[in-house]
Parts: C-alpha cells; structure tokens; sequence
C-alpha cells in the first residue's frame, strides 16, 4: 500500500461569519450536516442566542462605515465579492449539488445563476436613489428633495430550500443600498452560506456588514425579532407558524418586515427587496431668487 492510499483526507471546519472573523458558537454546540441522501458531510455551529446578539453588535458597528461609504464604492466592493464566488466555483457547485441533491450541471446553473445575481445587484448600487428618489413639486421658493436612505441593521431569514441563489437572493439587496446584516442560513443546508462567509471576509467588504449564523433557525430567529437595534427583518426562510410569531414580537419595536412568501428564485428579481429595506428622507432648501 503506497503513503497516498493510506493518507487521511482533512475534513473542512466550518464556522460562524461575525464581524469579519470566524468564531465558534460561544455555546461550542455543532449539529451535523447531511446531504440529499442523508450521507454526513459536515458538522455546522449551532449559533446560541448570545451569538445572535454578538451578530448584532458587530453588524451596528459596520453600520455608520458601510453606510457612508459612496454608492460607487459599494458597488465596486461587491463586484469584487462576485469576482471572488467566480474563482471559487467549483467548491461552490459541489456544495450546492451535496445540498440540494443536483446534478453537479444543474448545481452549476444554480451556481452561476447567483453569481449573475450578486453582479447585477451590484450595478444597481448607484442607480437605485433615481428610482428611489424625486424632486417634489412645492408651492413656494423651495426646493423639496427626497432621497432613500439605508434602514440599519437587518435581520435576514435565508430560504430553507435554495441554499445559495436564494441566499445570495436575499443579502446582495440589503447591503447594496448601505445596510448591514445578520443572516440566519438554511438550517439543513448550511455550507454554501458559511462558504459564503469565506469569501466575504478575503474580499473588500468590511467586517461586521454580513454576518453569518447556523442553527436552528427559530432559536436564533427569536432574539433577532426582538432586538431593539435590529430595524428590520426578512422572514423568508421562516415557516408559517414561526414567521407569525417573529412578525408579533417585531411589531413590538416597530421593525420593518418582509413577510415569507413563494418566490421563484430563478426569475427576474426586480427592485422590491432593494426598496423594503430604504428609508425616505425629504430635504427643504431655500430657493435663490
């Protein structure tokens, strides 16, 4: 028997993605990953509560940084994001194929169809305030201006069922326009998602922007609902009875929701997601005579 037949393979660790590192759950609880045909592939973090709130710490702090930056730059930096998922395809193909029980060419569809995702949101970084924004007609020497402003901190659900183009579905809307994240992942397809992480943290992105949790998603959804600094939430990848009771206790502190429903991950996108997440903010100015 040669040295190579009788080498071990090294088994990739998997971690959580908060504030630009790669934490353990603080409560050292993993849960194992098994692929479409119940075979191990892996074993996940399971986030505690206290690693919601950690998320949350870190995805304010990023908050005044990312928000401030320029349009273009935002745009520039998630370009960079794509350029790096396309680099690292093929990892991403075999993860999304073990997940989601696909050919490996029809995972690879799936591959580059969120690639193509993440780019053309990208585009939209400094394009969205026309659509977003106007001019306002005033009776009186004034102009009146108004411009979408980013809503702060949001809580996204990622789709239980689309472990990588719904992901990337959900997170490039967000943070486009100037928001920050915590995203809760697939809870039974977690890899592509902590993958994801990777590649965020070796790209421009700043830390802290999207952060990355695995779990059980009602255990981590629960405190994220409540938080009083999370302003918005996307209950995606919530099931029915779960979305209604995060959607009553985010009532509680006035969070923005967008509410689980069916959603063809492989069709045109459109704006909505873009827009549930921006804020209006309407300026006077003293017109000069």
């Amino acid at each position: 028997m040669s040295d190579r037949d009788e080498r071990l393979s090294v088994l990739k660790t998997y971690k959580l993605f908060v504030g630009g590192k790669f934490p353990r759950s603080e409560s050292g609880r993993v849960y194992e990953v098994t692929d479409a045909k119940d075979r191990w592939l892996a074993n996940a973090p399971q986030a505690s509560r206290k690693d919601a709130r950690d998320a949350v710490v870190a995805a304010r702090k990023a908050f005044g940084g990312w928000s401030g930056a320029t349009a273009y730059n935002r745009g520039q930096i998630l370009y960079r994001v794509a350029e790096m998922l396309e680099g690292r395809r093929e990892q991403f193909v075999r993860e999304v194929a073990d997940a989601e029980g696909l050919s490996k060419s029809k995972a690879g569809a799936q591959v580059d169809a969120a690639v193509d995702r993440w780019v053309w949101y990208a585009g939209w970084s400094d394009k969205v305030a026309q659509i977003a924004g106007s001019a306002n007609p005033v009776a009186g020497p004034y102009f009146n201006l108004s411009s979408p402003e980013p809503t702060g901190v949001v809580a996204v659900l990622a789709p239980q069922d689309s472990s990588f183009l719904g992901l990337v579905s959900v997170i490039a809307p967000a943070i486009v326009t100037g928001n920050t994240t915590v995203v809760v992942s697939s809870e039974d397809r977690p890899l592509p998602a902590l993958s994801l992480g990777e590649v965020l943290a070796t790209s421009d992105l700043p830390g802290g922007v999207v952060n990355v949790l695995s779990g059980r998603t009602a255990e981590i959804a629960a405190p994220l609902a409540s938080h009083q600094d999370v302003n918005a939430i996307d209950l995606t990848g919530a099931a029915p009875e779960l979305a209604a009771e995060l959607e009553a206790a985010a009532a509680e502190n006035l969070k923005r929701v967008v509410r689980p429903q069916a959603v063809d991950w492989a069709a045109d996108p459109g704006t909505r997601r873009m827009l549930s997440f921006l804020e209006t903010k309407t300026v006077w100015h003293p017109m000069g005579v």
